[in-house]
């Protein structure tokens, strides 16, 4: 089953909830582009592919919305290097 995931605008992160347990991807935008700054799993939920599936709905979300990515974040930026179609989408 696909996570729910949802981008709070509030507290800028893209986050699911699983078991009670909120994992979530920390952000910032500033002119047309997000900076993604942290993915975060508790530890109770790893291994279930929240992770990749927060990030595949990320950039989707970007690619939808004209956006580009910084990946700040050690986890976006290795499920970058393993996804070469999403590569158009950082900024150079």
């Amino acid at each position: 089953m696909e996570p729910s995931i949802r981008n709070n605008l509030a507290t800028h992160q893209f986050e699911t909830e699983v078991e009670g347990k909120t994992a979530y991807i920390q952000y910032k935008v500033k002119e047309n582009v997000m900076t993604v700054l942290h993915t975060i799993v508790p530890k109770e939920l790893e291994g279930r592919g929240l992770a990749a599936a927060m990030s595949t709905h990320v950039l989707q979300y970007l690619a939808e919305e004209g956006m580009q990515v910084v990946p700040l974040c050690p986890y976006m930026s290795a499920f970058l290097k393993k996804h070469p179609e999403y590569q158009h989408l950082i900024k150079n």
